[in-house]
């Protein structure tokens, strides 16, 4: 009986609560996250402490991190979310006119200055009451385990070799070229590749723990090391760095000439060969069947397609 007392003390916004706080880990970003005032939130904290008889989250230094209770309840609050959110949804099909889903993205700006903003012009055209969440690739988020626990839909970027584990769409391949100042010394002297790998080098932070990226896992199969001096989470900031400095930044040709017409810089050709970059979307077995998420899927093919064009 007291099982049954404290279920119907639990609603599904509670839920969603409780997952949110422990996957932020602070009660002000989970604020922002759910569009609630900050005291709403922590009145609803010391509710989910006193439903579980535990602390849930607790400090650690300057930071706040689950208790061993808070972490084991992550994934099942998910779960419950989850399939609360493709109850009604998929049951009865997806209409994007009318449809309330939830869309989240997990991608970086490396693929194409224009990707994410038509991705999401074109979402938001078709399906208007539908939210969108785009979520970072960076080195503190495992892409694979958010896609596991349900904390993003899809996942878009490049891997030489993309996880076996998970479904992937092919988008586009393109061809690896260098981006520099247009009076970087090389654009009037060439070079070969010792003087590529001597040059200054900029490169994207990695997107998760030990990852490297596809120009260093090839230099690194070939025996060689570039010289990075700067590396910057932040690829679109990047090409204006390389407008104002001696450094290179090497990647693909698509991307690159998004900028030649906005900025002083030049493409060069890289005097190493390196094979296509290839761009996928990356989802988990739990949205294969998903009408919503196969929608999204369709979205994302269907702008890569129109910027290949382009």
């Amino acid at each position: 009986m007291r099982d049954q007392t404290l279920f119907d003390k639990i609603d599904l916004h509670l839920i969603r609560v409780l997952h949110t706080v422990l996957t932020e880990r602070s009660v002000s970003r989970a604020a922002i996250r759910l569009g609630m005032y900050q005291p709403a939130v922590s009145a609803s904290l010391k509710r989910l402490r006193d439903l579980a008889g535990d602390p849930l989250l607790v400090r650690s230094g300057s930071a706040m991190v689950p208790t061993d209770a808070g972490l084991q309840m992550i994934e099942p609050a998910a779960s419950i979310l989850r399939a609360a959110e493709s109850l009604f949804s998929d049951a009865r099909g997806f209409e994007p006119t009318t449809a309330r889903h939830t869309f989240r993205i997990a991608a970086s700006d490396y693929l194409d200055p224009l990707f994410l903003p038509r991705l999401v012009a074109q979402i938001k055209a078709q399906a208007p009451h539908c939210p969108i969440e785009i979520h970072p690739l960076s080195a503190e988020s495992d892409y694979r385990t958010r896609l596991a626990q349900g904390e993003v839909d899809v996942v878009i970027g490049n891997w030489p070799t993309p996880p076996d584990h998970l479904h992937l769409g092919r988008l586009f391949g393109d061809e690896v070229v260098c981006l520099v100042a247009q009076d970087h010394p090389a654009v009037r002297r060439g070079w070969d590749s010792q003087a590529w790998l001597e040059a200054e080098h900029i490169a994207p932070t990695p997107t998760h723990p030990g990852a490297r990226g596809v120009i260093d896992d090839h230099l690194d199969s070939l025996g060689l090391q570039r010289n990075i001096t700067a590396r910057c989470p932040h690829f679109g900031l990047i090409p204006s760095m390389v407008a104002s400095s001696l450094l290179v930044l090497t990647t693909g040709r698509q991307y690159c000439e998004r900028y030649v017409d906005r900025l002083p810089v030049k493409i060069l050709p890289c005097p190493i060969a390196f094979p296509r970059l290839m761009y996928y979307q990356l989802w988990h077995e739990r949205t294969h069947a998903s009408r919503p998420a196969r929608w999204l899927r369709d979205r994302v093919k269907a702008v890569a397609a129109e910027l290949r064009k382009e």
